[in-house]
C-alpha cells in the first residue's frame, strides 16, 4: 500500500512471501522458557536463507497473557517477557538490513481488561469520560443483573460461555466476543478511533512496514445488538450476522487509511484477518481504488473439516470442497482484489497432520505437496514458523499438556456436560491451537534448541528427527522445497501474474490447475492420497518441462497420462502461442 494505491499485480507485495513468527514459541535467548525478541534476532539468518520478504510478528505488547498476547494492556511498549523497545529496534534494524520488512500484529477489536482505557471505563461508572470507549449495556429488561439469562443479548463468546461479563459495581455488562479479559472497544466512538490511529502512526514512524489486523472485520457492531439464532446443539445465540462486516466497517477502514497511511510513500502492507468474510466483501476491502486494505485472511478453506458442532467436531476433508472454495476465491479476486494464501497460522493445527500424512513414510512428501499446491495459486503466500520444516501436530497426552484458553474452556464445558474424555482429547489433539504453538524445532538437542530452560509448552518429541539443523544441508528436505517455491515466485512471472484455471474439479484425489501469463503456462499437480493415481491431462502437455517436483530423484518427461505417486507434486511449464 502507498498513497498511489497501485493495482494488486503491480504492488511490491505481489511477488512477496510473508513469514509469521509467534514470538513465545520461536526462540528463547535467556532460558526462561519463553521466546523473545533477542531470540528472533539471533535466528534471522534462517529466514534470510529461506528467502522470505516480510516478517509478521504476532503481538509482543505488554499483556496479562490471558490469550497469549492478544489481550493488550499497552499498545506502545514491549512486554518484558519478550524484551524491551531497544530490543525491538535492534530486531527491526536487523530485519531491514537483510532486505526484509516487518509487519506488526494490530489487535484493536478489543483490549485487555487491564488496559488503562478499560480500567477508566469500568471504574468511572456509567457517567465516566471513558465509559463509551467500550460496549456497555444494562441487563435484559425485567432481569436481575448477574442471574442466568440477564445478559443484554444471547450472544456466545468465541472462547465459550456468554459474550457478556457483569461489572457488579455498576450493574452493567460489557461485551467481550473473546475472553472476558478482552473487552470489545466501541468503534462508534470517534475518540477511540483517533486513539487507535495515533498509535498506528507511532509504530509506522518507528519504522515498521505495516500491520496484520486481528479480526478487524468485527469492529463494527449493529447498534441494536439483537439476539442471534441459537444453532442446533448450541448453548448461545450466533451474533455474527450483527458484527461480522458490520454496517460501518468500510467507513472505518477507509478512515483508517486516510488517517494513518495516506501520504506515506514507503512500501507498506495491510492485511485484515476476517472470519466469515465473503468473496464479494473481500473484493471491496481489497479494491485498490477504495483504499481500505491490501488483502484479507478468509477462513472458508480452514473450516471445511469442521462438523455441525464446530471446529472440535472434526470431519474428513473432501478434496472437491477444497477445490470449490479456493477456486471460488481465485476467480472472485481475479481482476479486483488480492488473495492471502495460507495453510497454517498460530490458530490452526499443523497442515501436514491435517490435510497431509505425518507418518514417517509420507510426512516429507505430503508437506512438500501441500506447499506446492498452495504457493502456485495467485496471491501472497504466508509461511507459519515451522511449516517450512514440516512440523506436525503434537501428541498431547492429557489436558494438563495444553495451554490454550480456547482448548481449556472447551474441555471444561464438555466435561461438565458429561463428554467422554478419551474422545474429547482425541478432538483436542487434532485441532487445538496449541498444535501451532509448540516450540520451533531448531535441532535434535533437549528442547529442540528452543531454550536452555523449561519450555512454556512442551516440545514435540519428533524434534529429534524433524528439525532445522537436519534439513539445512539436505537438498531434499522440506526446508529446501520451500526455498525453491519462494525462489520460483520471485523469478517466474506466471506465478504472480498468471490467470488461474481449475482442472479436474470433480476428482477427489488430485488437485490440478494451470497458471498462464503471456506465452508461459504452468501446470500444477498434487496427489492428496497415499496411492498411485493416473491423471488424464488436457492435450498439449506431453513433453513439457519440469519446473519443480517433490520427488527425490530426477523426473522423467511428462506424458499425456502421468501416474502420480503417493503425495506427489509436480509443476510443469510450456510455451503457448
Amino acid at each position: 500500500m502507498s498513497h498511489n494505491a497501485p493495482g494488486p499485480a503491480t504492488a511490491w507485495w505481489s511477488d512477496a512471501v510473508v513469514y509469521q513468527i509467534y514470538p513465545r514459541s520461536f526462540a528463547d535467548s535467556d532460558g526462561d522458557g519463553v521466546g523473545d525478541l533477542p531470540g528472533i534476532t539471533a535466528r534471522l539468518d534462517h529466514l534470510e536463507r529461506l528467502g522470505v520478504d516480510v516478517v509478521w510478528l504476532s503481538p509482543v505488547y505488554p499483556s496479562p497473557q490471558d490469550d497469549n498476547g492478544y489481550d493488550i494492556s499497552d499498545y506502545q511498549d514491549i512486554d518484558p517477557l519478550f524484551g524491551t523497545l531497544d530490543d525491538f529496534d535492534r530486531l527491526l534494524a536487523e530485519v531491514h538490513s537483510r532486505g526484509m520488512k516487518l509487519v506488526m500484529d494490530l489487535v484493536v477489536n478489543h483490549t485487555s481488561d487491564e488496559h488503562p482505557w478499560f480500567e477508566e471505563s469500568r471504574d468511572g461508572g456509567p457517567d465516566g469520560p471513558r465509559r463509551d470507549w467500550y460496549v456497555w449495556r444494562p441487563a435484559r429488561p425485567g432481569r436481575t443483573p448477574g442471574t442466568p439469562g440477564a445478559e443484554p443479548n444471547n450472544w456466545g463468546s468465541f472462547f465459550s460461555g456468554p459474550a457478556w461479563a457483569l461489572d457488579e459495581a455498576s450493574g452493567e455488562y460489557y461485551l467481550h466476543l473473546f475472553s472476558r479479559k478482552q473487552p470489545d472497544l466501541n468503534w462508534e466512538n470517534p475518540e477511540v478511533r483517533q486513539a487507535v490511529y495515533a498509535m498506528m502512526r507511532w509504530w509506522l514512524d518507528r519504522g515498521v512496514d505495516g500491520f496484520r489486523m486481528d479480526v478487524v472485520n468485527l469492529i463494527s457492531k449493529h447498534p441494536d445488538l439483537p439476539d442471534g439464532r441459537v444453532p442446533e446443539l448450541g448453548r448461545y445465540g450466533d451474533g455474527s450476522p450483527f458484527y461480522v462486516c458490520g454496517p460501518r466497517i468500510h467507513e472505518y477502514l477507509a478512515e483508517m487509511h486516510r488517517e494513518v497511511f495516506a501520504g506515506r510513500t514507503g512500501p507498506l502492507l495491510t492485511v485484515g484477518e476476517m472470519p466469515g468474510v465473503t468473496v464479494e466483501e473481500a473484493r471491496l476491502f481489497t479494491d485498490p481504488a477504495r483504499r481500505e486494505l491490501d488483502m484479507v485472511f478468509q477462513f472458508e478453506h480452514v473450516g471445511l473439516d469442521h462438523g455441525p458442532a464446530g471446529k472440535f467436531d472434526r470431519r474428513p476433508l473432501r478434496l472437491t470442497d477444497l477445490k470449490t472454495s479456493l477456486g471460488r476465491w481465485q476467480e472472485g479476486l481475479a481482476t479486483t482484489g488480492w488473495n492471502s494464501l495460507y495453510w497454517n497460522n498460530h490458530d490452526q493445527p499443523r497442515i501436514v497432520s491435517r490435510f497431509g500424512d505425518d507418518s514417517p513414510a509420507h510426512r516429507v512428501r505430503s508437506a512438500k505437496m501441500l506447499a506446492t499446491v498452495l504457493h502456485l495459486h495467485r496471491g501472497t503466500p504466508y509461511v507459519y514458523q515451522g511449516e517450512e520444516l514440516g512440523m506436525a501436530n503434537a501428541p498431547f497426552a492429557s489436558i494438563d499438556d495444553f495451554r490454550d484458553i480456547e482448548t481449556l474452556n472447551h474441555h471444561r464445558d464438555e466435561m461438565a456436560d458429561g463428554a467422554d474424555e478419551a474422545e474429547l482429547l482425541d478432538a483436542l489433539r487434532a485441532v487445538s491451537r496449541d498444535n501451532a504453538r509448540t516450540p520451533v524445532q531448531w535441532d535434535a538437542t533437549a528442547h529442540a534448541g528452543f531454550t536452555t530452560g523449561t519450555p512454556w509448552l512442551g516440545v514435540n518429541p519428533d524434534h529429534t528427527e524433524v528439525n532445522a539443523a537436519a534439513q539445512l544441508d539436505d537438498p531434499n528436505s522440506v526446508f529446501h522445497h520451500y526455498r525453491a517455491l519462494i525462489a520460483l515466485r520471485h523469478t517466474e512471472p506466471a506465478v504472480v501474474h498468471g490467470d488461474f484455471r481449475m482442472l479436474l474439479p470433480d476428482d477427489e484425489r488430485v488437485y490440478a490447475f494451470t497458471r498462464r501469463h503471456e506465452d508461459t503456462e504452468l501446470l500444477v499437480l498434487g496427489n492428496f492420497t497415499g496411492d498411485d493415481v493416473p491423471v488424464d491431462l488436457p492435450a498439449g502437455w506431453a513433453g513439457a518441462d519440469t519446473v519443480l517436483t517433490n520427488l527425490d530423484g530426477p523426473d522423467g518427461p511428462l506424458t499425456d497420462r502421468p501416474v502420480l505417486g503417493p503425495w506427489e507434486a509436480r509443476v510443469h511449464r510450456r510455451v503457448v502461442g
